[in-house]
Parts: C-alpha cells; structure tokens; sequence
C-alpha cells in the first residue's frame, strides 16, 4: 500500500506524464494543420474564425502577416449575403501578401471572385513560383483553390547551415525566409479570403544550377518555376537549384546536405547539372561529375526517395538549322549515372534539341531570355521558354511511369516538343515589381 507522501509522488508523477502526453497529442495536431491561420480581405465584417486584412496592413514580424512593398490596396464590400464572399480587396497591378511560417510545407487554400464584377487571378509562391494560371471567374462567381507551397530556412542539423550566396541574402531572400508569400497578378485579382495550414505530404527535392532555380525577376525564368503549376495540391516542389551551382559547388555550399536532412520515403529528387560543371579544367572533371550524380542517387535511395536524373537542357547553338552539342560529354555522363545506378532519367538535352529546332533559328529566341532579336541569353531561358521546358519535364516524369505522375494535375494533354505550344498562347502575366532582376550566374 502507498504512504500518503509516496501516493502524492505517485500522482505528481502521473499528472506529469498525463500532461506530457497530452502536450505531445497537442503539438502533433498542429503540426497536422489544427492551428490553420484564416484570412478575410473584404471591407466588411470577417467571417467568425478568420481574421480581418487591412488593405494598410504592412507586414510585420509582430502581428506574422501583411502586405509586401507598400501595395496600393482597394479592399470593398460586395454586398454579397454569404460573409466569406461579401467583399475582396484588389490592386491595379499586382501584390504581395506573407505571412510567417516556419520550415515546412503548407496548404493554402484561396477564395477568389467579386459578386458583381469579373475576376482573373494568377498566383505565384514564394520566389515567382507560379502555382495557378489565369484563374477566371465571371461577375458572382467564386472559386476555391487549394495548392501547396513549400517554405524553407538555411538552417539544418546540429548547428549546420547552408553557405548562401549574397545573392540568396538580398533579391533571391523571399526562397529562404521563415514565411510564405503569395502574389496576386493578371488583369483583376480578387481575394476574399486565404487560409493556411501545416501539412504532411510527398516532397519533390531539385537541385540544380541557374537553368532551373527559382530566378528572382523578370525577364529570366527556369523550368523549376513553372513546374509547381503542373500538380495536384497533394505533393510539394522544394526548389533547391542555384545559379552558378555545380555537383562540386553544391556539395561545398551543404545544399545537397540539406536536401538529405529533410527527405523521406515516398518523396522524390530530380536533379540537373551540367552547364557549370563543364567549365573545371580538370582533366577528369566529367568523371568527377558522374560519380557525384552517382553517391546523391545512392544516398537518396538509402533514405527510401526516389531520385530522377535529368540531362541539362542544350544552349542556344544552332548551326543552319541544327543545334550542335556545346556541353561535350557531359550529357553522356548523366545517361551513364542514371544507367549504372539503375535511376529515372529525362532527357532533357534531348527534348530541348528537338524543342529548339522545330522552333527554328528565328522563334527559338523567344525561348530564351531576349530583348530583341537581335539581343539574348544563348542559355538562360523567358518564362514561355521555362514553362516549355517544365512540360517536358512532366512529359519525362509520365514517360518513365515514376510513382510522382499520379499526381500531375487531371487534364493536363501529353506534350509533345516537336509540337510546342506557340508563344501567342502563352499568358501568364510577368511580375513587374518585387525582387529586382538579376542576371544569373553562369552561361
């Protein structure tokens, strides 16, 4: 039988337990979404639960939401009968809106529309990523959308950090920042309300140079950009890409190494290199580049991920009517890794010759970043340009019937590179203020 002193012990002790228990039942919903973060933009009353924006509401560490660069913000009340659709707030071009989050992968689910006018409203996350395209709605109609967007911080392990160029620090900061920003674009965005919340799904990991990172501004663009828009709100993208990266950079800056500290099983990576790499004078740099595609694939299927190769995308290197192979061997000694190690491959050296040249000398140059025909990048990619190259990826990921096409987003057609879609219809509106641009590192 218990003493009364060693049965007061005895329920301390069980209290304690009990709490601890519940405090981790506790955190274990949030991280499940339980603490989901609700926004109301209208001039009117918020919804119960959901909290109301100002269209003055500069963000601020202190309240963790608000608008980016000092948008000039309408905020109106429709009139609508339904609270959640009762009022919206626009702008006359685009706007920002963050809110703080740690690292981690988040739904956001928008409510877009205007009971008495017409609405079109593009959305990008984070560093341009673009998430929905031209999402119309006619006068009293409204629409709900769900996507996923990822949020990430240098920081990883014990004490390790990712070497961040300082370009990373200043106009690329809004893709390594503890919040999640938003842009709102096209030709009449109405937000009604935005809601938030933590979420456990597959992650897609990138890695790669300044061909498929998330480029900081207008005119440059990369695939890894367009890529998100391509999927269902079920499965993450994590653009790790930088530009000037090589598989020896990479390694030195601890990207892959953060990479390797977040992935699981059930996610993916994709990873593309080559454009830099093939600058090292050394005499086995090739060599070197295939073995060190070759221990990231080992590592990542070690953690039970599946990796997918992906041959860097050829220049702009026509002769006549050809585009001649300005990477010497290094497209081979991806195919050569990808085989030997028995992983996923696209081709996308091969896709972009074939893209290119049905373009032809003279149109391929509205693939790449240009200010005149006369005047452009020979490899950094325009954004129609990048989001021709995402759907070839996407075309790679159903060839290769990887696990990862499941979720592509119902309806979207095959792709066909000798059949591209033309430039004219191509309308995803250019974010015209924000990050400053930033010529890439690298050619």
């Amino acid at each position: 039988m218990l003493t009364s002193e060693s049965g007061r012990a005895y329920w301390r002790l069980s209290f304690s337990i009990a709490f601890a228990l519940a405090f981790t039942a506790f955190s274990a919903g949030i991280s499940r979404g339980d603490d989901a973060k609700k926004f109301f933009f209208g001039a009117g009353n918020a919804p119960e639960g959901y909290t109301k924006v100002l269209p003055t509401a500069a963000y601020s560490d202190q309240a963790g939401y608000g608008y980016e660069r000092a948008p000039k913000i309408t905020a109106v009340d429709n009139g609508a009968a339904d609270a959640l659709h009762s009022g919206y707030s626009t702008a006359s071009g685009l706007f920002f809106f963050s809110i703080a989050e740690p690292e981690g992968n988040y739904k956001v689910t928008v409510t877009l529309g205007d009971a008495k006018g017409e609405s079109t409203t593009t959305v990008k996350a984070e560093l341009r990523r673009l998430i929905l395209e031209g999402v119309h709605t006619a006068a009293g109609e409204f629409v709900t959308k769900s996507f996923i967007v990822n949020v990430r911080v240098p920081e990883f392990g014990d004490g390790k950090k990712v070497g961040l160029k300082d370009r990373e620090k200043s106009s690329e900061s809004w893709a390594w920042d503890n919040k999640l920003t938003l842009e709102f674009n096209d030709k009449r965005p109405c937000l009604c309300a935005l809601e938030v919340e933590k979420v456990d799904v597959p992650t897609v990991y990138i890695l790669g140079d300044s061909t498929v990172c998330d480029q900081p501004g207008e005119p440059f663009c990369s695939w890894g950009q367009m890529f998100p828009v391509f999927f269902k709100p079920e499965i993450a993208i994590a653009n790790h890409a930088e530009s000037g990266e090589s598989v020896a950079s990479s390694n030195g800056a601890r990207r892959m190494d953060k990479i390797l500290s977040l992935i699981k099983a059930g996610d993916y990576f994709l990873v593309q290199f080559g454009h830099n790499d093939m600058k090292s004078k050394a005499a086995d740099a090739s060599d070197s580049y295939k073995a060190g595609l070759k221990r990231w694939v080992e590592a990542v299927k070690a953690k039970g991920a599946t990796p997918v190769i992906v041959t860097p995308m050829n220049r702009y290197s026509f002769d006549g009517d050809t585009i001649t192979n300005s990477l010497r061997d290094y497209p081979d000694k991806a195919r050569e890794a990808a085989k030997e190690e028995n992983a996923a491959l696209i081709d996308l050296n091969a896709m972009s010759k074939t893209l290119y040249e049905t373009a032809g000398p003279e149109k391929a140059i509205m693939l790449f970043e240009h200010t005149s025909p006369t005047k452009f990048d020979h490899t950094h990619h325009s954004p129609y340009g990048a989001y021709e190259l995402a759907k070839c990826i996407v075309q790679g990921i159903r060839d290769d019937k990887l696990g990862l096409a499941k979720f592509i987003v119902d309806g979207l057609p095959p792709f066909d590179p000798a059949h591209p879609d033309s430039e004219e219809s191509f309308k995803v509106p250019p974010t015209t203020s924000g990050r400053p641009a930033a010529t890439p590192l690298g050619n």
